[in-house]
C-alpha cells in the first residue's frame, strides 16, 4: 500500500514537471515569428533553462525512486520485525491525532 502511494506521488510530480516542460516549449515555438534582438535573448535563455530542467529532471527521477524505494523497504522490514511496537506506534499515534481532532 505505501509502496503504491509513493509511486503515485511521484509519478504526478514527474508528470506535472514534464507538462511544464511541454507547455514552455509550445511557447517557444509560438514567440518564433516575433522578432528582434531581445526576444532572440529571451528564447534562448529559455532554451537553456529547459535543457536544465530536463536534465535535472531525469536526475532527480532517478534519484527519488531509489530515496522512496528504500524508504518503504526500511519500513516494511521494522513492521515485519516488530509487530507489536508497529501497532503501538500506530495506536498511540491515532490516539493523538484524535485529540487534535477534538480539540478543534
Amino acid at each position: 500500500m505505501a509502496r503504491k502511494t509513493a509511486k503515485n506521488a511521484q509519478e504526478i510530480l514527474m508528470a506535472d514537471f514534464q507538462a511544464l516542460v511541454l507547455d514552455t516549449e509550445r511557447l517557444l515555438e509560438h514567440t518564433a515569428s516575433l522578432a528582434g534582438d531581445q526576444v532572440e535573448e529571451l528564447r534562448a535563455q529559455i532554451k537553456d533553462s529547459l535543457f536544465k530542467a530536463r536534465e535535472t529532471l531525469e536526475e532527480t527521477k532517478g534519484t527519488l525512486q531509489d530515496r522512496g524505494q528504500a524508504a518503504v523497504v526500511a519500513t516494511e522490514d521494522y513492521v515485519q520485525a516488530n509487530p507489536w511496537q508497529s501497532v503501538g506506534i500506530a495506536a498511540g499515534v491515532g490516539f493523538l491525532i484524535g485529540l487534535l481532532a477534538t480539540r478543534r
